[in-house]
């Protein structure tokens, strides 16, 4: 099994900024994806960013140029460095990484508990 830790969320004005991290343990075999995913309040979750083992990256259009997806292979961790934060940013933001375990034959996709980013003044 994999576990994730999700941080770093909170309140923040707009304008503001806010860093994401999640950290993976557990039997990990290798992790071929990691990534966020958020959801507001009468929406359906969205990708935001992610990141693959090869290094290539995905965003949202909504938060190209205002946020960055990076990870530390060595510590299994995913960041997701917020700026220029707007009001419509607001949502749960949940942690998103494709593995596989020692052992397992197969990938699996695995969530974090989630975290609550809110932008208002």
């Amino acid at each position: 099994q994999v576990q994730l830790v999700e941080s770093g969320g909170g309140l923040v004005q707009p304008g503001g900024s806010l860093r994401l991290s999640c950290a993976a343990s557990g039997s990990i075999f290798r992790i071929y994806v990691m990534g966020w995913y958020r959801q507001a309040p009468g929406k359906q979750r969205e990708l935001v960013a992610n990141m693959v083992n090869t290094g290539d990256t995905n965003y949202a259009d909504s938060v190209k140029g205002r946020f960055t997806i990076s990870r530390d292979n060595a510590k299994n961790t995913v960041y997701l460095q917020m700026n220029t934060l707007k009001p419509e940013d607001t949502a749960v933001y949940y942690c998103n990484v494709i593995a596989r375990t020692v052992g397992g034959t197969s990938t699996t996709n695995y969530w974090g508990q989630g975290t609550q980013v809110t932008v208002s003044s």
